[in-house]
């Protein structure tokens, strides 16, 4: 997460914590067209999150996407961390949080999304579009999420309510009359955490 308000390096170091909840989750995956269905299915199998038995319900279809053949059944249940990182900025908590509330511009600090659209007509709905690139396939998948009652200049926080399964806040708080502490809660998947860190520590051992 970088400075929201200026752009800048913040002046503090972030920090991290975790905290464990359950959540199960599902995915939409596409996957770019020039990738044949077999690449494909291998790399569903070596992500951390899904099983060789989630990958055999995959089907490719004619435009190069991945699709379940079993959509309901095609859950795949995860364990989410809850990851915790605060930063200081340099802007008011006021500003700060302004910034924070505009959510279609989030494309322009945060590179993983594509698009963020207000719903027309509820303005507490967005839909968000997620593109990722892994194992050299871009993956893309969006949700709609809900914004809960603010505290103004306080907190802002979601959840989701169709799509990819997430839930988030951001917290502000005062440090001074030009700086405050950001802090935002987001999950995380801990198999892909851990998988993570696995293929890490048998990287380290090559070298």
């Amino acid at each position: 997460m970088s400075s929201i308000a200026s752009g800048t390096a913040p002046t503090t170091k972030s920090a991290v914590c975790f905290r464990k909840s359950p959540k199960s989750a599902t995915f939409s995956v596409q996957f770019d067209r020039s990738a044949s269905s077999s690449s494909s299915l291998r790399m569903l199998s070596s992500l951390s999150c899904f099983s060789s038995a989630n990958s055999a319900k995959l089907l490719n279809s004619n435009d190069g996407s991945v699709v379940s053949s079993s959509p309901k059944s095609f859950r795949p249940v995860m364990q989410w961390q809850d990851v915790t990182v605060k930063m200081e900025v340099d802007a008011p908590a006021a500003v700060a949080y302004k910034l924070y509330a505009d959510r279609e511009s989030f494309p322009k600090w945060m590179p993983f999304l594509s698009s963020v659209e207000a719903m027309e007509g509820s303005p507490d709905l967005s839909r968000y579009l997620v593109k990722l690139e892994s194992f050299g396939q871009n993956i893309e998948y969006y949700f709609l999420a809900k914004n809960l009652q603010p505290i103004p200049d306080r907190k802002l926080h979601w959840r989701s309510i169709e799509g990819f399964e997430n839930r988030g806040s951001v917290r502000f708080f005062p440090k001074g009359p030009a700086s405050c502490l950001v802090e935002a809660m987001k999950p995380f998947m801990e198999k892909l955490i851990r998988g993570g860190l696995e293929r890490f520590a048998a990287f380290v051992k090559t070298i």
